[in-house]
């Protein structure tokens, strides 16, 4: 232990969000320094990463859909879990050392929270990717558990605490009561499916296709789960599948929300799993304690009311909802002595 806070003046300790979407940093006592896109341009047929190493994050984000035939924009995690093993090494060791900053000669400390229904060996992926990616020491933490710290709930005391953290690739639903999660449900639908369910909208009713940014946009601006506010258009271009041509059309709110109505259902059916699960007693305190949305999921327009709707129960949204996982491993990094037993990590310690 004394070792390990002498190493600690010559590092940071961080806390990352590892996202499907985006990947967020948090340095113990500074909060969030860094939140870029988990997109890396690697040259065609090989892992290199283009412009030095350097075209990680916003940089590589802007290549996505434009890319010339030798350069690939590849995004290394796919619902929630590493799909490219190598890729994903060299993203975080970008960000850790942009982060730790070059001249530290020590790595640092790392909590990564992890969706709670990944396997042992995608578990593993994640350890040995933060490890030689140049971190001394990893601890895993559950996203519902980080996302519910982030979020202000009371979860280490005798009540139930509910989650919902809508991410890029996974939706984590979880009941959490004294410090640990009674009863969880990790789906693989999130707002990756609420992208793709656009594209496919505008293929099937307009014949046009468009892109993973173009179907972000649409979402972000005139998306919805419910009709709340005033119905809004929005022009879209994108490329017409029988001339192949550029092309634009204008589409509703109201059809957008249609297109959505799937991947949302789906959410609704693992919070109302979720609850079916829990302890009676737990489910009392529900009554009162209610629903806490977090992730960029959480932002879809009227997505609070449709969980409300369906269980009965009060939901709010988090503040700022998109950094309550990174705010919450931040956190836990401030008490890591306290939460140390409560977090998985089969490093050796220093």
């Amino acid at each position: 232990m004394f070792l390990d806070s002498i190493l600690g003046w010559f590092s940071v300790d961080m806390g990352i969000d590892l996202g499907t979407c985006n990947t967020l940093v948090c340095v113990r006592g500074e909060g969030i320094v860094l939140n870029e896109p988990s997109v890396v341009a690697v040259r065609k047929g090989t892992n290199r990463v283009i412009n030095n190493g350097t075209a990680v994050g916003w940089a590589a984000k802007d290549m996505l859909g434009k890319t010339p035939g030798s350069i690939s924009a590849v995004r290394p995690l796919k619902d929630g879990v590493i799909s490219d093993f190598e890729i994903t090494e060299a993203m975080l060791s970008y960000f850790i050392k942009k982060v730790n900053g070059r001249s530290r000669v020590f790595g640092p400390r790392v909590v990564i929270a992890i969706p709670s229904g990944i396997t042992a060996v995608e578990k593993r992926a994640v350890l040995d990717s933060a490890e030689r990616a140049g971190a001394r020491k990893v601890y895993l933490v559950e996203e519902p558990m980080a996302a519910g710290i982030g979020a202000g709930l009371p979860i280490s005391e005798p009540t139930a605490s509910m989650i919902v953290d809508i991410g890029g690739g996974t939706t984590e639903v979880a009941i959490m009561s004294l410090a640990d999660i009674a009863s969880c449900e990790s789906v693989r639908v999130a707002g990756d499916d609420f992208d793709e369910s656009i594209i496919s909208h505008m293929k099937k009713t307009y014949g046009l296709t468009i892109g993973e940014q173009t179907a972000e946009r649409i979402k972000i601006e005139i998306g919805s789960a419910a009709p709340v506010g005033e119905s809004m258009n929005m022009e879209v271009r994108g490329r017409d599948m029988v001339t192949g041509l550029p092309r634009k059309t204008v589409v509703t709110s109201d059809e957008i929300r249609e297109a959505l109505n799937e991947p949302v259902s789906q959410i609704v059916e693992a919070v109302i799993r979720t609850l079916e699960h829990a302890e009676p007693e737990l489910s009392a305190d529900l009554v009162d304690n209610g629903i806490m949305l977090a992730g960029g999921g959480a932002l879809l327009r009227g997505m609070d009311v449709v969980i409300s709707n369906a269980t009965g129960l009060d939901t709010r949204i988090a503040e700022d909802p998109l950094t309550c996982v990174a705010r919450g491993t931040s956190i836990y990094l401030e008490s890591l002595e306290d939460w140390k037993a409560t977090l998985e990590s089969d490093l050796e310690e220093v």
